[in-house]
């Protein structure tokens, strides 16, 4: 059972609890068992006084205003950047350890940028900013995948095009998806519903994610080039990217093109995929093979389809891949960070 009175597990904050990604975590927390001496749920005063049952204990929603960290080991902080800005620095004031789910805080040099299959030795200590960034939700699939890449064969550059679902907005992104889809149907000619997305997402893909930049760029795709050569450890890597937004509930979907520095064996390069942790590839047996957001299976791995080396350059290989945004590029990656970080003695 996770929650235990050992003085030496963690108490632990869930922050933006009622949100999907913090539901998320609590579900995970109690599926992996993660040990905890006590819990706090904590979230906007919107939600705050609400009842969440965790475990067969219920707990009432804190309201983050006032809410004092002093008696948290970890905080998980899922509820937005605006929100990590303000709060996380009074939390790690106040004793506790982050981890955070937001772009607040991940490129700053002193807060490591963590995916536990990829780079797990940046928890061997408590940073000094005292705070652990969990990557974009796009990310994460990606480094997973290319680390080993780039141990065997060395990667010259990476393009992908990502398709991402409309939890990446919250469940207001997911309500708003189902709305506008039944706005199309019942009159193809309605603008649909367009608040979180614009334009509306419903039978309709956005190819823009987050904020404009001057180059033409959006946010999201800056954070995938900068966040992966910071986890990866490859300063100088070549990273482009296309974010685009399609109807789909949950589970975003890449196609990765990697050009190496020296030619790639297709089977072997399968064979390697398929060796790494919590990843399933879906054409190891059947070549073509591939996953997809409501196919794939296990929303705990990572999912790789259509595998293909180009035969005009065999340093080059597409790769397509899906994985569920809200548990490995959020939720899970989060928590995964916590049980190393209790694996190791630094909570």
């Amino acid at each position: 059972m996770p929650y235990v009175t050992d003085p030496t597990a963690p108490r632990i904050a869930v922050v933006g609890a009622t949100g999907v990604v913090g539901t998320t975590l609590l579900q995970l927390i109690q599926d992996r068992g993660f040990r905890y001496r006590d819990l706090h749920l904590v979230a906007s005063a919107r939600s705050a006084g609400r009842e969440i049952t965790v475990e067969g204990r219920t707990y009432r929603v804190h309201n983050l205003d006032g809410f004092d960290f002093s008696s948290v080991d970890v905080a998980f902080f899922s509820a937005g950047g605006s929100v990590s800005t303000t709060w996380v620095p009074k939390a790690v004031a106040q004793g506790a350890l982050v981890i955070d789910n937001t772009s607040a805080f991940r490129m700053d040099p002193d807060t490591p940028l963590v995916v536990p299959q990829v780079n797990s030795h940046e928890l061997d200590a408590r940073p000094v900013s005292g705070i652990i960034a969990n990557p974009n939700c796009s990310t994460i699939p990606l480094v997973r995948l290319l680390k080993p890449v780039e141990e065997r064969w060395g990667i010259r550059q990476a393009v992908v095009s990502t398709y991402q679902a409309a939890s990446g907005a919250g469940y207001s992104g997911i309500d708003e998806l189902r709305a506008a889809a039944r706005s199309v149907l019942e009159d193809p000619e309605s603008p649909g519903v367009s608040e979180t997305f614009s334009p509306s997402l419903g039978f309709d893909v956005i190819p823009r994610i987050d904020r404009l930049l001057d180059d033409g760029f959006t946010f999201e795709e800056q954070k995938m080039l900068q966040e992966s050569r910071k986890i990866l450890g490859l300063p100088h890597l070549d990273v482009t990217t296309t974010c685009v937004r399609v109807p789909v509930v949950n589970s975003h979907s890449e196609a990765a093109w990697v050009e190496c520095h020296n030619p790639v064996d297709r089977a072997e390069l399968v064979e390697l995929l398929a060796g790494q942790t919590e990843v399933t590839v879906h054409d190891r047996e059947t070549v073509g093979a591939f996953p997809t957001p409501r196919t794939a299976g296990d929303p705990n791995q990572v999912h790789v389809g259509r595998v293909r080396v180009a035969g005009h350059n065999p340093r080059g290989f597409w790769m397509w891949i899906v994985a569920d945004n809200v548990r490995i590029g959020a939720a899970l990656n989060a928590l995964q960070i916590a049980e190393v970080l209790t694996e190791r003695g630094v909570l």
